[in-house]
């Protein structure tokens, strides 16, 4: 109870004197947001592209969390301060420790506690005292409290320094190109730093563990004493959109973070028929966060649709119906030997058609059972990709010899199949047939010819006669 009673003490303080320390300042902040709105936004200079919304954020993306595919971007490689949405990655790790169990016990050591400022986001743990990983996550994604994602870092690398190393080694692992990290938790430090288009990779991977995501968006959580930690907690997330402040439909999970220097930091994810979407919004202030975040969400989901390239392909699919299929199939199983994956899915904009789309064909090399990748632009924006894959049967199969052939493999007995040795040998039963139809019509023709003379010599012995 007593830790209760400082933490809500120290956050009510801290909130007040913020208050009176940025009213003055508050203006300027919403001055500049104002002034935001009249940045370029890149998406928007793509030709007959969705027209994107003017938001305050200083930077900001809108990404397909299922193909990756960018909707939305607003400076989004600028280096900017994360604030607490690093521990999005913080707790990816933990989850991603070899033999990692939500009922681990976690121990906060006096660095752990002590090595963050006072007034920062904690949830008041003192050292010596541990609590389950699983309570652990949720102080961290539902108060968002430094101490314990120190705590954390700790458990899973055994200190700081090498979590530091393992977040940075998994951000490039994920593709990310403009972070580098320098704390478990994300306060301010030079050295800390991301962008959007990071930030949404991050999300991407965050996202797809339902139970981080359900955590993430659970409003209020409380924490039973124990041996090992004696008070009883029971907080609720500073998050809008999870304590009533906006609505948004379909979210899977939302993260916040700010210092002085980063401002409002927003990273959400929501999903509405059958399409996930990672929104990111960083430099802004509240509660325009939350707006900037809703206004890129509807954007995305009113103008882009996410189709299956086996629904709407026709150049590169082909088909034995076209090709091999006979009354009598004596290929023995003849069924569709390269076609289309049907699992294949891009994003489009509503306001085109799929053969308004550029497609190029890249080969693979990587997968025996894929042949090559379909890659799909719009205007020369890319929208995704299709696989070509080989069907492989268990009784028979078709390999490529050359260009001009193919091999069937059935029984261990192989029998070759040359395409132009068929043509050919068709081409000449063709001409034997047509010499034949030649023939028989000369031979006719002479027959009526002789036939002809003999009529016309008997009727002239007739008239003579007569």
């Amino acid at each position: 109870m007593k830790k209760r009673l400082i933490h809500l003490l120290s956050g009510l303080l801290i909130l007040i004197i913020s208050y009176i320390n940025c009213i003055p300042a508050y203006a300027d902040y919403l001055e500049d947001m104002e002034e935001r709105k009249s940045w370029p936004v890149q998406s928007n200079q793509i030709e007959n592209w969705p027209e994107g919304p003017a938001i305050g954020s200083a930077s900001a993306i809108l990404m397909d969390a299922d193909t990756g595919i960018i909707l939305y971007e607003k400076n989004i490689h600028d280096k900017m301060y994360p604030a607490s949405t690093t521990k999005l990655m913080t707790c990816l790790l933990a989850l991603e420790k070899e033999g990692a169990s939500l009922s681990d016990m976690v121990d906060f050591s006096v660095d752990a506690v002590y090595s963050v400022s006072w007034d920062s986001s904690n949830m008041g743990m003192d050292a010596g005292e541990s609590m389950t990983l699983e309570d652990c996550l949720y102080g961290i994604l539902v108060l968002s409290a430094n101490e314990v994602s120190n705590a954390v870092a700790e458990y899973v690398s055994g200190d700081i320094s090498s979590f530091v190393d393992l977040m940075n080694e998994r951000a490039k692992e994920l593709g990310c190109v403009d972070t580098h990290f320098n704390n478990a938790h994300g306060y301010t430090d030079e050295n800390h730093y991301t962008s959007a288009y990071d930030l949404a990779l991050m999300g991407r991977e965050f996202f797809k563990n339902e139970l981080l995501a359900k955590m993430s968006r659970t409003r209020i959580y409380h924490w039973y004493p124990t041996d090992t930690q004696p008070d009883d907690i029971y907080l609720a997330s500073k998050n809008y959109f999870l304590n009533g402040g906006y609505n948004c439909e379909g979210l899977v999970g939302s993260k916040t973070g700010f210092t002085d220097e980063s401002r409002q930091v927003l990273v959400s994810c929501a999903e509405r028929n059958g399409m996930r979407l990672i929104c990111v919004v960083m430099e802004q202030e509240t509660p325009y966060q939350y707006e900037d975040t809703l206004a890129l969400f509807n954007y995305g989901f009113n103008n882009f649709s996410k189709v299956k390239v086996a629904d709407y392909e026709t150049k590169y699919d082909l088909k034995d119906e076209q090709f091999f299929k006979t009354d009598y199939d004596v290929f023995g199983d003849s069924s569709s030997f390269l076609s289309l994956d049907p699992t294949s899915e891009i994003i489009m904009p509503k306001n085109c058609n799929f053969s308004d789309l550029t497609s190029e064909l890249s080969y693979r090399d990587d997968d025996e059972n894929v042949l090559a990748d379909i890659n799909y632009s719009y205007n020369g924006k890319y929208l995704g990709s299709g696989s070509l894959i080989v069907d492989r049967h268990d009784e028979t199969s078709f390999v490529f010899t050359d260009e001009n052939a193919f091999m069937v493999i059935e029984e261990e007995k192989p029998i070759f199949i040359y395409i132009n040795t068929i043509v050919k040998v068709i081409a000449i039963i063709a001409g034997v047939l047509v010499i034949i139809l030649i023939i028989k019509r000369i031979v006719n023709s002479f027959h009526f010819a002789r036939r002809r003379k003999y009529i016309l010599r008997e009727s002239r012995k007739r008239r003579k006669f007569k």
